[in-house]
């Protein structure tokens, strides 16, 4: 059994693939070949989005909205401790100061109350400017709340969609509920490449504009004046060729993901804390993330029944060694550093057989009743 199965997804699309590839080798144009504009094209289309600029990683396309944004030094930035370090080493990079705040304990994301009480205390010297909600293990969080919570103050909002593509809540796609909304194609994503990858989905054509223009080193009219401070952020031909043929499925495996999701959340509800979809809202299942007691015994018992796990996050971004010095939002991160010594990650996949999905069940059923 599998964690994530790329091979058996390979196995359904190698033919494609093969030929996408041979496509790109034989017309050469490794750097911002066609492909770049038809997967941006075709992106824009599945989320319904007007505007879409594909680059080099999920990180480069959160630096690249934060430098549309300006942020720099005295900026405060407020993002979520229990995630992934990207989020905030976008903002530190950048010489900005990263805020962290609290999750919701049944979402994961980003606990819009504890938010608020951040913003109001702030530490002296610094300028609340944003925030940078993440949509942790595919489940968008809750960007109206969020927005009315910033929006009076003048603050913007970057959705980290990394893990959420292809999600929605209340009617509305990802992609559509912040002015721009960053995601990433790492190979283990629910749409991934076969190397980094990322995109940046953005509402305002200005702006569309400036991200094309740091992707390539802050390029403008004529090859060598540069118009601003740019990064190296182009997504390779090639792999915008590979993720034209995933993209071809990706519906269908979203569909897949939920079905293992709601056979697990059956099996387990009982046994487990198993996660919180709010109403209207569909997740992408980046993972599937329950709660347990004795995680080091739970993962022990699995691992003798042949059931891989993970652990999404084993440590909260304020207790790592580079962010120790960066302030807690007030309201404290009490439930982000409970969750960090609770979640257990299952296997999921779209091609998660349904006898597999039984397996790693009884096993946690097993497990838990030790």
């Amino acid at each position: 059994m599998q964690f994530i199965d790329l091979a058996a997804q390979q196995a359904r699309l190698r033919e494609g693939i093969d030929q996408a590839i041979t496509r790109v080798l034989d017309h050469g144009r490794y750097i911002m070949g066609p492909e770049v504009a038809e997967l941006e094209a075709a992106l824009g289309e599945f989320c319904g989005a007007a505007h879409v600029v594909s680059c080099a990683s999920g990180t480069d396309a959160l630096m690249m909205a934060l430098m549309v944004h300006g942020v720099g030094p005295g900026d405060a930035v407020f993002v979520p401790t229990f995630t992934f370090a990207s989020t905030a080493e976008a903002v530190a990079l950048l010489g900005a100061t990263p805020v962290f705040v609290d999750v919701d304990a049944q979402t994961f994301n980003l606990d819009v109350a504890k938010l608020a009480q951040a913003i109001a205390s702030v530490p002296n010297g610094l300028r609340p400017v944003g925030v940078i909600p993440v949509d942790l293990f595919g489940l968008p969080a809750d960007y109206t709340s969020i927005d009315e919570v910033v929006a009076p103050l003048g603050m913007w909002v970057i959705a980290d969609a990394a893990q959420s593509f292809g999600a929605e809540r209340n009617g509305a796609s990802v992609g559509s509920m912040a002015s721009m909304t960053t995601t990433s194609f790492f190979p283990a994503k629910p749409l991934g490449c076969y190397g980094d990858g990322g995109a940046i989905i953005a509402t305002d054509p200005a702006q569309v504009e400036i991200l094309k223009s740091i992707r390539v080193h802050g390029s403008g009219t004529e090859k060598y004046d540069n118009v601003r401070i740019g990064i190296n952020g182009r997504l390779d031909t090639i792999q915008a060729a590979i993720l034209l043929q995933k993209l071809s499925v990706f519906g269908d495996e979203i569909q897949a993901r939920q079905a293992v999701a709601d056979r697990y959340a059956d099996g387990l509800a009982a046994a487990v804390v198993v996660p919180t979809t709010p109403v209207g809202a569909r997740s992408t299942w980046a993972q599937y993330t329950i709660q347990v007691d004795d995680r080091a015994g739970v993962i022990a018992a699995l691992q003798a029944d042949g059931v891989p796990t993970a652990v999404y996050y084993p440590r909260p971004l304020h207790q790592q060694t580079a962010y120790q010095g960066f302030p807690i939002g007030d309201g404290g991160v009490e439930v982000s550093e409970t969750l960090a010594t609770s979640v257990l990650s299952l296997p999921m996949h779209p091609y998660l057989e349904p006898a597999d999905q039984d397996q790693v069940i009884e096993a946690v059923r097993k497990a838990v009743s030790r």
